[in-house]
């Protein structure tokens, strides 16, 4: 087939015209050479996948930068050696940005929250899981089930709101070994204890306490990886014959913890343990091509591992769970 176009001298002298006049429009006219103002970095508050029938959605609770990596990550490695890999991965030495990333996950017969963010006191740059909730289409008072994958502040500071449940209709589970762990020190020990008589201790009744191996739900399933803390849990998605794992603090930076699973990090209270469980989870993952949800990757967070040398490469999802 042909397509004929035919261009009048009308039409020419118009377009040539049109350009002359606005370049005229540009010299003599202010407002159009006035710069807009730049607006500033934009955040998106929640990205939407599938696994199987299974909708998940990855929330971003917030994201904040901060100076001095090698205080959080790398702490058992020389400033050289540190610096050196950071450069060769394209990302600097003397800052990193740490994201917060909460899931949501409809499985049709109920509506999963897996970690509730820093919560409001953490506003603005954190504690906007029940804001990007709304983005995804529901409401805080639709969730059913509150899945905690460990007690750190991060992942606990959301389940208030006001002084009253954030979650007002919701059950709530945890991994037994974890909650033990932490309910059983002086509420007053620390800033974890603080928060857990705040706010988890007066849901303990709508609690189910899992081990490795319990069930949440059909198709999800809880994974014993202590180190990060004594009672660390991941959870399994399973449905239509696809998998991913939601792997919390497992790693906290998308290629230090990655790369060198060995590396030390702050917050790891058993690092040895910590450092076994990566190499585990990883080998896992990457053996089996399963994607994962890192709480503390780059926003959207969603990902998959690839064995590289001694460690592993980080593989940011595109557009494979939407197939």
């Amino acid at each position: 087939m042909t397509i004929d176009v035919k261009l009048t001298r009308r039409a020419a002298l118009l377009g040539a015209g049109g350009a002359i006049a606005g370049a005229g429009l540009a010299s003599t006219t202010g407002a159009v050479l006035a710069a807009a103002d730049k607006q500033g970095a934009m955040a998106t508050p929640v990205a939407r996948y599938s696994v199987g029938e299974f909708e998940v959605n990855t929330l971003l609770d917030g994201a904040v930068t901060a100076s001095e990596p090698q205080k959080t990550f790398g702490m058992n490695v020389e400033a050289d050696a540190f610096n050196n890999f950071s450069a060769e991965n394209f990302i600097p030495a003397d800052q990193f940005r740490a994201f917060f990333t909460p899931t949501l996950v409809n499985t049709g017969n109920e509506l999963i929250l897996f970690d509730t963010g820093v919560g409001e006191g953490g506003r603005p740059a954190r504690g906007n899981m029940r804001a990007a909730i709304e983005s995804a289409g529901y409401a805080p008072e639709q969730v059913d089930v509150v899945v905690i994958t460990h007690m750190h502040p991060d992942h606990i500071g959301g389940l208030m709101e006001g002084g009253a449940p954030a979650f007002a209709n919701a059950r709530y589970v945890t991994g037994q070994k974890e909650y033990d762990f932490w309910a059983a020190m002086d509420p007053e020990a620390n800033g974890v204890t603080k928060l857990m008589a705040k706010n988890v201790k007066p849901l303990a009744d709508k609690m189910t306490f899992l081990g490795d191996g319990g069930s949440v739900a059909s198709g999800v399933t809880a994974f014993a990886a202590h180190g990060h803390t004594p009672g660390h849990m991941l959870y399994m998605l399973e449905n239509g014959g696809q998998q991913l794992l939601l792997a919390a603090d497992t790693a906290n930076h998308y290629v230090w913890s990655l790369a060198k699973p060995e590396w030390e990090v702050r917050f790891d209270m058993d690092k040895e343990a910590a450092a076994a469980t990566r190499k585990n989870i990883f080998s896992m993952l990457a053996a089996d091509k399963v994607p994962f949800v890192g709480y503390h990757m780059p926003f959207p967070a969603v990902g998959y591992v690839a064995a590289d040398g001694d460690g592993f490469r980080y593989v940011p999802a595109s557009y494979q769970m939407h197939l």
